[in-house]
Formats: structure tokens, sequence, C-alpha cells
């Protein structure tokens, strides 16, 4: 059987820790800011995890499950 390959437009936008989870940017926070309020900019640049449920199809389409 082949060997899978590696999704990499996701490989591109996310890293995936040594515990095995996955570490993405939050959306809408590339253009339009003034419309927004500073808390919320402020949270829009921290990173979030990906959800429990979503990590193991997204580690197997990075090909490391």
């Amino acid at each position: 059987m082949s060997k899978l390959k590696t999704h990499k437009g996701l490989a591109k936008r996310v890293k995936v820790s040594p515990n095995g989870k996955i570490k993405r940017r939050k959306a809408f926070a590339g253009h339009l800011m003034s419309g927004k309020s500073g808390n919320r900019k402020r949270k829009l640049k921290r990173t979030a995890l990906v959800s429990k449920s979503f990590t193991r199809s997204m580690l197997r389409a990075l090909g490391k499950a």
C-alpha cells in the first residue's frame, strides 16, 4: 500500500505540540480591524487549540497518526 501524503495546506497553517495537541491561528484577524474592539483584537492575536474531536482527523491529514 502507498504512503499517505501530508496535506501541505494544513501543514503550513498548524503546529503540532509534543503532546499531540494542534495549535492554530484564530480567524477574522486578517483585515477590517477598525470595527472591532481592542479587547476582541487582543484575543484574536492568541493561538487556539483544535478541539479534541477534530484533532484525530487533522493528525491523519498531517501524516502524524
